[in-house]
């Protein structure tokens, strides 16, 4: 009776460091699905995009100049050099591509806020860590941090416009 007994432990045993293994394999395995995955393109976006950071913001500033951006012309702009076109507003850009949860944003996605209160008025480059490049109103193009109270508070979507 008592080899059975010490049999069944080490058959429990055995079981629960399997199981443990298994639930610890997927528990990585979700991890690394979340990860900022960068591609040398999108990399190559954000440090181009970097070159432009203390360009001042001009609300409305045309496609194609790089003297001033507003939000969407910045984002406009940036993903031209990758011969991704998109619409000139916010709104608007966030109807192209694919939806992205914030959980499983990847370098050079798109985010969108809502910072006027009513609908998406923002637009920012996704650029890893929980950092946005973006043109904003108070500093031009600069590189913000997500997880501020401001940009949770207005977080609406982010879009993959990039393959």
């Amino acid at each position: 009776m008592r080899t059975f007994k010490l049999h069944g432990l080490k058959k429990i045993w055995k079981m629960t460091l399997c199981t443990t293994i298994a639930v610890s394999a997927l528990a990585l395995g979700a991890l690394t699905d979340r990860a900022e995955a960068a591609t040398p393109e999108t990399l190559a976006l954000i440090d181009t995009g970097k070159n432009f950071i203390g360009t001042p913001y001009k609300y409305g500033a045309p496609v194609g100049i790089t003297y001033a951006f507003d939000c969407s012309s910045f984002t406009q702009y940036m993903f031209a050099g990758l011969d991704v076109s998109l619409p000139r507003t916010a709104s608007s850009q966030a109807a192209v591509g694919n939806k992205v949860a914030k959980t499983d944003l990847s370098v050079g996605d798109l985010v969108f806020f809502k910072t006027n209160g009513k609908s998406i008025s923002h637009v920012a480059i996704y650029a890893g860590s929980s950092k946005i490049l973006h043109s904003s109103s108070s500093q031009g193009v600069t590189i913000s941090n997500m997880d501020s109270a401001y940009w949770k508070k207005y977080y609406v979507t982010a879009r993959r416009v990039l393959s």
